[in-house]
């Protein structure tokens, strides 16, 4: 049995970041990952995939972007790298191949078990991300076997799928990147669209990150939402990086390259898959989203002053008529690729910690268990909570509550 002060599980930009934070405070802690520093990043990516968010952006504790390219995207592969050197010039105290199995608390520590060994702690930080377990419906189980079925994180190329078409389930950033790449492939597409988010790449002549950050539209903060639970699941912005011009990829523009648009995905039975009549009502409430988003750019860019392009919005497209059932053996539909978003595994954490949904119970990142605590969710404190830009602010808090516990406890 190991003794220290804090355990942080996951070797993330969150795990990392609160690492970095401790160590400035010179508290006595480990970092456990199931893999090694970035392999998410790496292997659980497409070849061509890319940051949402521009070079700019990637700020750490004690570390930002210095390349020579600013307003570029790093791929997936480059900022896994960039973690790596990261973690190298922190010294981040990491321990790979310790997939945490268990978390129990023992009278005022908390002891924590992995098939390497077991920690007893005063303090755990979880930093196991949002990203963690694809979200698959049961009804992947029920598709025809003539038809290959794969999660996005599966996904390398269109060389690597069977001939044919493909239909995407989900058309957040993921989904509509995978239509637009595999349509770009000459497939025959069709993206099943639940929830979404429209927003133009850029916007009077900056990067649509810009101006969240600069209108304060990422450090809105959870309690000030309308509705808390929903801002949580809100799905990520239709966005693309590039490594040339960045382009805008919307419902439209994928339409208007030959995309077929359907409902929300349903079930399938076999051969064929079925799907909801909303697809209008949900681009119609994402355009009006949009351009209420963009209406507070407006509204910022005239108060501070600041002289900008001039205000030009994607236009508005009708919905095209969409089937609700389509034979996809009969549509020449040789996959299916499940872009349908992902669930949090917290199955080692009391069950006391778990809600109906799955989600851990928190505020702010604090739980009902003293000493155990989170870094990383979605809106866990802002908007920005589980951006790579907007952890470290939270890894800070939780490294100071973590210092003055075990400086408490070891007091009393």
């Amino acid at each position: 049995m190991h003794t220290i002060d804090t355990v942080v599980v996951g070797a993330g930009q969150a795990g990392l970041a609160t690492s970095h934070e401790l160590t400035r405070l010179g508290h006595e802690h480990v970092v456990l990952d199931r893999l090694a520093v970035g392999d998410r990043w790496l292997h659980r990516r497409w070849d061509t995939q890319t940051l949402l968010t521009p070079n700019w952006m990637t700020r750490l504790p004690g570390h930002r972007y210095e390349g020579a390219d600013p307003d570029g995207f790093m791929t997936t592969a480059e900022f896994a790298f960039e973690l790596r050197k990261y973690a190298l010039r922190s010294g981040a105290p990491i321990v790979g191949g310790a997939a945490v199995e268990r978390v129990v608390p023992r009278d005022d520590r908390l002891e924590v078990t992995t098939p390497s060994g077991t920690w007893s702690a005063r303090n755990v930080i979880v930093a196991t991300g949002w990203c963690d377990v694809h979200a698959v419906p049961a009804a992947a189980a029920t598709l025809h076997p003539s038809i290959h079925s794969l999660v996005s994180d599966e996904y390398r190329n269109p060389s690597a799928l069977p001939e044919g078409g493909v239909l995407i389930v989900g058309a957040s950033a993921t989904g509509a990147q995978l239509a637009d790449e595999l349509r770009r492939d000459g497939r025959r597409i069709v993206l099943a669209v639940g929830g979404h988010v429209r927003l133009p790449r850029r916007y009077r002549g900056a990067d649509i990150m810009e101006w969240m950050d600069r209108a304060g539209t990422l450090d809105r903060r959870i309690e000030d939402m309308p509705d808390p639970v929903a801002a949580t699941r809100e799905p990520a912005a239709q966005l693309v990086g590039a490594s040339g011009e960045p382009r805008t990829i919307d419902l439209p523009s994928l339409a208007g390259r030959g995309v077929e648009l359907v409902g929300r995905f349903l079930g399938a039975d076999g051969r064929s898959a079925h799907f909801d009549e909303r697809l209008a009502e949900r681009m119609s409430r994402a355009d009006l989203i949009m351009h209420r988003t963009l209406d507070r750019f407006d509204g910022y860019i005239e108060r501070a002053g600041i002289h900008a392009a001039e205000p030009h919005r994607p236009p508005p497209v009708a919905a095209p008529a969409a089937p609700t059932t389509l034979d996809l053996v009969g549509a020449g539909i040789r996959t299916v690729i499940w872009a349908s978003g992902y669930r949090r595994d917290y199955s080692w954490l009391p069950p006391l910690l778990i809600d109906a949904r799955g989600e851990l119970r928190h505020h702010r990142g604090v739980t009902g268990i003293p000493g155990v605590t989170a870094v990383g969710l979605r809106f866990q404190r802002t908007r920005r909570s589980n951006f790579i830009d907007g952890v470290g602010a939270d890894a800070t808090i939780a490294a100071e509550r973590a210092h003055a516990r075990a400086a408490a406890t070891a007091a009393a």
